[in-house]
């Protein structure tokens, strides 16, 4: 049984896990809100059977903190798009979550409002040239 039915609105969710992958994100658009920053770019290849797909991929530097800190911000950026991904965001698209301060310092529904902000703000036309 598949996660959406054809028309549902609901866009699947896959991950991004091979370097490859988080570089090429990283030449697309770029918006930044105090929880995290969202890269995005559309894939190229669309392989048979993803190209329904909107891939994520999750990263927290170290200047973030230790190892405990780093996995606590990637759980709250995995559970943001869990809840609010499959209505925001676009098939056919990667995106890489980078977790900032505020990943951890923010309540869980401002960090699902900035996120939902910034699904909006990487798809919109003028955002492309503002870096």
């Amino acid at each position: 049984m598949s996660e959406t039915s054809p028309g549902s609105g609901v866009t699947a969710i896959g991950r991004l896990k091979n370097r490859s992958e988080f570089l090429f994100v990283r030449g697309g658009t770029r918006f930044t809100t105090p929880s995290l920053v969202l890269q995005a770019r559309p894939r190229a290849d669309s392989a048979p059977g993803c190209d329904n797909l909107a891939r994520f991929g999750f990263t927290a530097t170290k200047t973030l903190g230790g190892a405990v800190i780093r996995n606590r911000a990637r759980r709250r950026l995995k559970e943001a798009v869990r809840l609010s991904a499959p209505q925001h965001a676009a098939k056919g698209y990667d995106y890489v979550l980078i977790a900032r301060a505020g990943t951890l310092q923010r309540r869980f529904t401002e960090l699902i409002g900035d996120l939902e902000r910034a699904l909006a703000k990487v798809h919109e036309p003028a955002a492309a040239k503002k870096r």
